[in-house]
């Protein structure tokens, strides 16, 4: 190691990290930015020699170690690790590695994407150790990393003091001057909190996707298509998605043509929209724009089955008129769909806080998103504004503002998707979200008709319109099935 650089053996860092990855790097070079002297350490040491002699060269404020001893003697108690590794067993087996080295009250900090599961019962195994654990997301990539992320930590409430003053200085600032980084409650709540932020950013991905894929089919240009993606980030639609949108659209290849006309569509994923998804069908939430968004990436996959079947299966041609609908209709479309998704991640986050007791601020996690991280976007000012105001808000889509919002874009979207329809371009995002809202709106629906069912085949019973609710009746539609209910005799 360069001579420049402390040596561990003093306890003289005040964080240390493990994992340098470029994720790790930048967030260690962040720290130190801000004042903080940061012990490091990778299991293979390229990385540390990579750090120290690259971007981390002459930085006093780095302390490498080759050894995972030498790490822990060189940070201040109360210590402070921060692991940014794998999620999975990997993070089991350095806590492992780890925990003969601590002392009482030490704090261990996930910054990767863990399940909040296990995040859970991490928080409670290490607590049995004598330390603390704390599960924080850490949103907004490399960039994020290196010139200040949203950090969603949740964990032992004891590590609170310790950590939330930190992540605090090294977090994106948003337009009020509050720091993108604060404490979210116990347990796995922050790596949830983060989980359905991923969640969302699949769903913001699909719904810019079916803009461009549309734009596509009436023909107009890239160079035109970047131009509508500037205009709309100058509106409601303000976000980093669309304007990264905007600069895609407007790059050409060495040849002068699009560059992403060239790019293969199959989109990738790492399972925490999949995540997203199998919690909201867990708790029973409807998050069904981001399990459109899921079901389309794993659709774009099967490449070679889409590439046969579409010299078999017959449909319209895929062409829309320019007249079918405006770049106005379209920008409403995409707005509507957004909101919607929205609204879906917050029912799910306020459904998970209830049931596993995390206390929740809903107007908190809005405004850590608001900086720093991928779905930043002036739209979470107004989600922020809107729990402030009611923090027991049933639903983003009663908000006076929003549903208000809706009711000027409904004209527009519906006639985008009814154009989607009848050219075949799919639209799962703009259509799914439509029929959640059109169904949220319906005081009455036909499920009657299926508790009906339900009873029929499996006794299952049914409410009553002219009753009390919380009163239960079975009716022998055959004739032969008697009084008894699955009630009575479900195990």
């Amino acid at each position: 190691m360069p001579d420049s650089h402390p040596t561990p053996g003093e306890a003289i860092a005040d964080l240390g990290l493990i994992g340098l990855a470029v994720m790790g790097q930048n967030l260690a070079l962040n720290f130190t930015d801000h004042g903080h002297t940061v012990a490091v350490h990778n299991r293979s040491t390229a990385p540390i020699d990579e750090l120290m002699s690259g971007p981390g060269a002459g930085n006093e404020r780095l302390v490498p170690c080759v050894e995972l001893g030498d790490l822990v003697r060189a940070i201040k108690r109360p210590r402070r690790i921060m692991l940014m590794i794998k999620a999975g067993p990997p993070v089991d087996a350095v806590i492992g590695q780890l925990a003969p080295l601590l002392d009482d009250g030490d704090v261990i900090i996930d910054g990767g994407n863990s399940r909040y599961d296990d995040t859970e019962r991490r928080v409670a195994e290490v607590a049995a150790m004598g330390f603390r654990f704390v599960g924080a997301g850490v949103s907004g990539g490399e960039e994020g990393a290196r010139n200040g992320p949203s950090i969603m930590p949740g964990g032992d409430p004891g590590a609170e003091d310790l950590v939330v003053p930190m992540l605090r200085s090294v977090a994106a600032v948003a337009n009020d001057g509050r720091p993108c980084a604060d404490w979210l409650g116990p347990g796995g709540s922050g790596h949830f909190v983060k989980m359905v932020h991923n969640g969302i950013e699949y769903g913001d991905m699909q719904v810019i996707a079916e803009a461009y894929s549309l734009m596509l089919a009436q023909g107009r240009s890239h160079a035109e298509m970047a131009e509508t993606f500037t205009a709309w980030g100058e509106g409601l639609l303000d976000s980093y998605l669309i304007d990264i949108t905007a600069e895609i659209l407007a790059t050409d290849d060495d040849d002068g043509q699009p560059l992403v006309g060239k790019i293969l569509d199959v989109a990738g994923q790492k399972g925490t929209g999949r995540w997203t998804v199998i919690s909201a069908m867990e708790l029973a939430q409807p998050v069904t724009l981001v399990g459109e968004a899921v079901n389309a990436r794993i659709l774009s996959s099967m490449k070679d089955q889409r590439v046969a079947a579409a010299s078999i299966l017959a449909g319209p041609s895929g062409g829309i008129a320019a007249d079918a609908f405006s770049l106005d209709d379209l920008r409403d479309a995409l707005y509507g769909a957004k909101v919607v998704s929205y609204a879906q991640g917050f029912l799910l986050l306020a459904d998970a806080s209830r049931e596993l007791g995390w206390g929740l601020d809903l107007s908190t996690v809005a405004s850590l998103w608001r900086a720093g991280c991928i779905i930043r976007a002036a739209l979470l000012e107004d989600i922020m504004a809107a729990f402030t105001a009611m923090p027991e808000l049933d639903s983003l889509l009663v908000d006076p503002t929003f549903a208000g919002r809706l009711d000027d874009v409904g004209d527009g979207w519906r006639r985008v998707v009814t154009a989607a329809i009848g050219a075949g371009i799919p639209v799962p995002a703009y259509a799914s979200a439509l029929s959640f809202l059109d169904g949220y709106r319906r005081a009455t629906g036909p499920a009657n008709l299926i508790q009906a069912q339900r009873d029929y085949f499996g006794a299952h019973t049914y409410e009553r319109v002219d009753r009390e609710r919380g009163q239960w009746f079975h009716t022998d539609w055959t004739g032969t099935g008697g009084d008894t209910t699955s009630g009575s005799y479900n195990a």
